[in-house]
């Protein structure tokens, strides 16, 4: 690796095999963030083939159900998304679950169906990681704010008199 960034110069086409060497680099980044977000959402359930739950927003997928998706989820994180025949792997696992045993929907798919669907799994589970990320940093910045990170009550703004002088009671007195 040294000898190559040292002489990288002599070669014709650098460009080009810096350009690779950076897509590499983004694919290995990209399946390490995927590895840590399922890794997310498996450690918020103690039994996840029961209780994964899946926030689908409005794209649930017309033919898809919820235990299918949650059952491609599971193994997905199990035999590990970054190996490279994981989902022929899947495929192989769908007709012998015994929650499939007549679902001839699930055993009917592709590696390649079950791929796409385990991607757009993945977005969904990516966005709604982003999502509770946000809302810790939101109120960690709140509590921050606070005296000592207690919540702090609100303080009402005193009445006044239209003379500018404090009215006892708290709101203004009636005219006659």
């Amino acid at each position: 690796m040294e000898v190559f960034w040292d002489r990288n110069q002599e070669l014709q086409d650098i460009e080009r095999i810096i350009g690779q060497i950076e897509r590499g680099e983004a694919k290995i980044q990209r399946k390490i963030g995927i590895k840590r977000a399922l890794d997310s959402k498996m450690g918020r359930y103690r039994a996840p083939f029961h209780q994964l739950r899946i926030a689908y927003g409005t794209n649930k997928g017309k033919n898809w159900t919820e235990e299918e998706d949650r059952f491609l989820v599971c193994m997905l994180h199990k035999l590990g998304f970054d190996k490279e025949n994981v989902y022929d792997e899947t495929s192989n696992f769908c007709p012998t679950g015994p929650q499939f045993r007549f679902d001839w929907f699930i055993k009917s798919r592709t590696a390649m169906e079950l791929q796409r669907r385990c991607n757009t799994l993945i977005t969904l589970i990516e966005r709604e990681n982003q999502e509770l990320e946000e809302k810790e940093r939101a109120e960690k910045k709140k509590g921050r704010k606070g005296s000592g990170g207690k919540a702090s009550t609100p303080v009402k703004p005193e009445k006044r008199k239209a003379d500018g002088t404090l009215d006892g009671r708290g709101r203004p007195k009636k005219r006659k």
